[in-house]
């Protein structure tokens, strides 16, 4: 007899189920910019305002551990990692493109251009 894998349950919830696989702070934009073509890691880096390095290594281990992006490793030296958006994860772009367009309506900028973020 098999042993049975232990999952934990949380809800039923596909928005749940969504938010858990696409949510926090960083997931959504690193999305975003891969599917820009902004695709290696230092690339990433520089995109994303406030992201450490243990933080956007853990973010794409996670997108792709859920299938969301694949990883491509170039035989060269030094070695070359990109990352590409995969069927799956193109599949969760209507919902990106929603976080996009609504933001876009909302945003505020002050005087200087900046956007005005009303958390900080």
């Amino acid at each position: 007899m098999k042993k049975m894998e232990k999952f934990q349950i949380r809800s039923a919830s596909p928005v749940d189920y969504t938010m858990q696989t696409i949510g926090g702070k960083w997931k959504p934009i690193v999305l975003y910019l891969i599917s820009k073509k902004i695709n290696r890691f230092g690339l990433l880096k520089r995109g994303i305002f406030g992201i450490s390095k243990q933080m956007l290594t853990k973010q794409l281990r996670e997108l792709e551990a859920d299938g969301l992006i694949t990883r491509k490793i170039y035989a060269e030296i030094p070695p070359r990692v990109e990352y590409f958006i995969s069927e799956k994860g193109y599949s969760i772009f209507p919902v990106i493109d929603s976080m996009y367009a609504w933001g876009e309506a909302h945003m505020e900028f002050d005087e200087d251009e900046n956007v005005i973020f009303k958390n900080e």
